[in-house]
């Protein structure tokens, strides 16, 4: 190396030592590097009819892995999972709203019992070690007490099954007026003592109430599982809330430089799994895609 060439050399390593001082800029010529994996759900996948062509649709568009609903042929979905290599990270239990175990009818809570230990045993199967649950939902005849209550009880049930099968059992922050502050969330999965309770973390719902950033810095480790999902408080003002869902991703209100700040403070590396529209053409599930590998990178 020439004299000329190590001055050079020398100048641009100080103009890089100098500016990664200055704030914001280090971001830019170190960019982060998240091991996160790109997964989908079930519902987002509108593209195929059978469980292989859903499956090679989402493989087609990048993803690493499918969250499949619970109770589907075991046999086709694990022909999906090994024919196109795609993970399953975990399982959406698909009879949770149907059975709801804060109903005040005993026999419907008993249709939840038994769902959640299908849920299961699906994840099982499947190489998967999360299930996703709605716990309940309260309303003008289930009060919040006994949501709670009822949950609580009947999830007890089923967590020596999870121990069992080491799949974790995730609670998700949906819209059922509960679970509506990240300390009570979190108070409700350390009251099991189990490894096999966690939380499934919605980054799109909670912004009808909060602030993702906030709930995951207090969740910490609790989260199983990740969504990710948009939503527009804007629209949801002028059209209703369920309209605050059509805006595609990183064109809403959810911070995702912030949340995903929030996602390594925590040491979080899992799955982030997308639930939104706008995987209805082959197209439309590379897009989605393409702007999670960009979230990832933020």
């Amino acid at each position: 190396m020439n004299r000329r060439q190590f001055a050079k050399n020398t100048l641009m390593a100080s103009a890089l030592i100098s500016a990664s001082s200055v704030p914001g800029f280090s971001n830019i010529i170190a960019p982060v590097n998240r091991s996160l994996k790109k997964g989908i759900m079930w519902g987002s996948i509108g593209v195929g009819q059978t469980v292989l062509e859903k499956f090679q649709a989402a493989k087609l568009a990048g993803f690493d892995g499918v969250e499949p609903m619970s109770h589907l042929d075991r046999n086709e979905v694990l022909k999906a999972r090994d024919t196109t290599g795609l993970i399953i990270p975990s399982v959406c239990n698909t009879m949770h709203w149907k059975f709801l175990l804060s109903d005040p009818d005993p026999k419907v809570r008993e249709e939840g019992v038994a769902a959640l230990k299908v849920s299961l045993e699906d994840a099982k199967a499947y190489g998967a070690d999360t299930v996703l649950l709605v716990p309940g939902r309260v309303s003008d005849t289930v009060s919040y007490d006994d949501c709670w209550k009822r949950s609580v009880q009947e999830i007890k049930k089923v967590v020596p099954l999870a121990e069992q099968l080491n799949v974790k059992i995730a609670v998700e922050n949906v819209w059922n007026n509960f679970l509506l502050s990240p300390i009570e969330a979190a108070s409700y999965v350390d009251q099991f003592q189990s490894k096999s309770i966690g939380f499934y973390f919605d980054c799109g719902n909670i912004l009808v109430y909060g602030w993702p950033e906030q709930w995951i810095k207090i969740l910490g480790p609790r989260i199983a599982k990740v969504h990710i999902k948009e939503f527009s408080r804007k629209i949801a003002d002028k059209q209703g809330k369920g309209a605050g869902f059509g805006v595609k991703l990183q064109e809403g209100d959810v911070n995702w430089p912030v949340v995903m700040k929030a996602l390594d403070d925590i040491g979080y590396s899992g799955w982030t799994t997308i639930e939104q529209p706008e995987g209805d053409t082959p197209e439309g599930l590379k897009d989605l895609c393409d702007r999670l590998i960009k979230i990832h990178a933020d």
